[in-house]
């Protein structure tokens, strides 16, 4: 049995025309990385951001991904970290269907979900109102008044660079902010990048406005 040294999230920004996506795949395929799935993350004029999961072998590196991409031109890795194996839309529909069993809870449900729903670091859930923490995930930090006053406006859709120091002990992160229909706002954190796009933004809105 092959041994691995784990799944990796690879963010890849490619020259969308045919023949990147294999270039890519061939590169990775060189330094023996098994590809489990891709998917689109975004397309503008002449370019795409794909999101490659892949395994690496026991005994290999994860830049040994960044130096096969870069070996393609016009290629250029955004991002590469450990990722658990939950995945693309397949994530999306089993948040949806939670959602939908427990609706008065698919707030919740959501922010325990969204490190794996958007591959992000850690998710909040913040009551407006009183200002206060509903719900956090293992990694989020504990915020007082001041952290969350950091996060910026909470009921507006957005996405904000937060500077080291935002609140003690934390490095810089970047956020992105959805409100709910009611009093709350989920607040989804990365560390390190990859910068929001927007269709990720657009998938946050989605699902934020199908909880009720």
């Amino acid at each position: 049995m092959r041994q691995t040294v784990g799944v990796f999230l690879v963010r890849v920004l490619l020259p969308d025309r045919p023949g990147s996506l294999g270039a890519v795949a061939t590169a990775m395929g060189v330094v023996s990385a098994d590809i489990n799935a891709v998917e689109i993350v975004e397309k503008g004029d002449g370019y795409a951001v794909d999101d490659f999961m892949v395994e690496l072998p026991a005994g290999s590196r994860p830049d040994s991904l960044v130096s096969a991409c870069a070996s393609v031109p016009g290629v250029e890795v955004i991002w590469v970290s450990h990722y658990p194996e939950a995945w693309g839309l397949q994530a999306d529909v089993d948040v949806l269907d939670a959602m939908t069993e427990d609706p008065e809870h698919a707030e919740e449900i959501l922010t325990t979900e969204a490190p794996a729903v958007f591959r992000v670091t850690w998710a909040l859930l913040i009551d407006r109102d009183s200002a206060t923490v509903v719900a956090a995930t293992d990694l989020a930090p504990e915020l007082d008044a001041a952290g969350i006053a950091a996060l910026g406006e909470l009921d507006l859709l957005h996405v904000r660079e937060l500077p080291e120091g935002w609140t003690p002990g934390w490095g810089e992160t970047l956020i992105g902010v959805a409100p709910f229909r009611s009093s709350t706002t989920i607040v989804l954190g990365r560390h390190g990048g990859p910068e929001f796009m927007k269709s990720e933004l657009a998938r946050l809105r989605h699902l934020t406005a199908l909880a009720h």
